[in-house]
């Protein structure tokens, strides 16, 4: 006898529960086989649906996660003065750092904003 469910676990059975039954898990199969009457009772789980409810959990696992860091994070901001908040400064721009010992070089022949900075002392090996 042999009964296929679509969903993943109808039922979440215990070690108590399974001794009771006398059922026996293969958790790689996704397969269940008790004793019955009239023979053994195999339930059998489908992978894909399996697969699809632990990628949905690991899902919520992730924005649960970053919930609650973020409720962390703006709690924390909470606590610091208004006065004492600073907005990182900006970096300068590569061809602000330009100097002679650096050279710009065209990468890309139809492309001019695609440079690249180059020592311009380089030795000729």
């Amino acid at each position: 006898m042999v009964a296929d469910f679509d969903g993943t676990y109808h039922t979440i059975l215990g070690h108590p529960s399974l001794t009771k039954f006398m059922a026996v898990p293969h958790y790689s199969y996704l397969v269940l086989k008790m004793p019955i009457e009239k023979g053994i009772l195999t339930v059998t789980g489908n992978v894909y649906t399996a697969y699809t409810c632990e990628e949905e959990s690991f899902k919520i696992t992730e924005a649960i996660d970053l919930l609650i860091r973020m409720a962390e994070t703006v709690a924390q901001a909470t606590q610091i003065p208004p006065n004492q908040l600073k907005l990182p400064e900006q970096e300068t721009s590569r061809k602000s750092t330009k100097s002679k010992e650096h050279k710009e070089v065209q990468l890309v022949d139809c492309s001019p904003e695609k440079t690249a900075l180059i020592g311009a002392n380089l030795d000729a090996k």
